[in-house]
């Protein structure tokens, strides 16, 4: 029987001063895509979970019928806290989270209940029983791994506890995450691992890559881009858009689990990508 990959999106809540009209938009473009499922991100410092996250990941499953899922990032989060946002997601029918230790925010003290996100799968086990848990995993290390070999033991015990699938941060390099992939099975992490692709389409994107995610290989292909097309704004999205569908058509063949498609809330990115991959994912559904 022949694999056939997933392809879903991620999706973040807006700001509420901003307004819901344009993600409500995007995701309408985005619901003629028949994706497997969206993803719902979560912030630890700025909005209340159950007034975004979950209100989004509520009219994505209830009003577009697409498969929904909340992100839950929970280092500054109490029990309580939690088990009411289990409530909360319970009530609207999404049943799955991608459970996260979550961001540290500088000078901000965490709470003590959930130090890692091995403490929120245990707890959401236990608590509600009934949930998907999704993990999240690290090709090239967690930041703040000492190394890849203690970032796999932690993996490992992510995975124990509850996880039944995994997601990958972003990469640049398909070698990275192929290494990652038989490092998990020789530690006998056999979940399925769905890979992270993030299109880099602007100038400002690419910077903000360059500048925050430090621990991430950038092929020598990938940086010529940057290089080449950093002052054309056009060709910068054709070529970062071009280089996307290949790390994605190569990891298909390699039979990979799935893509989650890191959108940023750009529908013209997420129809392009299914459109021009769209025969290696017909026939995943809803």
């Amino acid at each position: 029987m022949v694999h056939t990959p997933s392809l879903s999106f991620e999706i973040f809540p807006p700001n509420p001063a901003a307004g819901n009209e344009k993600i409500l938009s995007a995701l309408h473009d985005m619901q003629d895509l028949a994706p497997h499922f969206i993803s719902v991100t979560a912030s630890n410092n700025k909005f209340n979970i159950e007034e975004t996250t979950v209100r989004l990941a509520d009219y994505i499953h209830n009003d577009l019928g697409i498969p929904s899922i909340a992100h839950l990032p929970a280092i500054y989060l109490t029990k309580a806290q939690v088990s009411n946002i289990l409530t909360a997601l319970d009530q609207i029918g999404v049943h799955t989270i991608l459970a996260l230790r979550g961001d540290r925010i500088p000078n901000v003290a965490p709470k003590n209940d959930f130090r890692y996100a091995t403490d929120l799968i245990s707890f959401i086990k236990e608590e509600a029983p009934h949930f998907d848990i999704i993990g999240a995993c690290y090709p090239e290390c967690h930041p703040d791994s000492p190394n890849s070999i203690s970032d796999i033991k932690h993996l490992k015990k992510k995975v124990d506890a509850g996880c039944s699938s995994l997601v990958t941060q972003l990469f640049f390099d398909n070698d990275v995450f192929y290494d990652f992939q038989e490092k998990c099975q020789l530690a006998d992490i056999d979940v399925p691992i769905v890979a992270g692709i993030m299109p880099i389409i602007n100038r400002n994107q690419a910077l903000r890559l360059l500048h925050t995610c430090e621990n991430i290989r950038l092929p020598r292909k990938f940086r010529a881009i940057l290089d080449k097309y950093e002052h054309d704004p056009e060709s910068l999205r054709a070529a970062g858009l071009a280089y996307a569908v290949d790390q994605i058509v190569d990891l298909v063949t390699q039979d990979v689990a799935g893509i989650h498609l890191y959108t940023m809330n750009n529908p013209q990115v997420a129809n392009y990508i299914h459109h021009a991959t769209y025969s290696l994912f017909k026939h995943s559904a809803v």
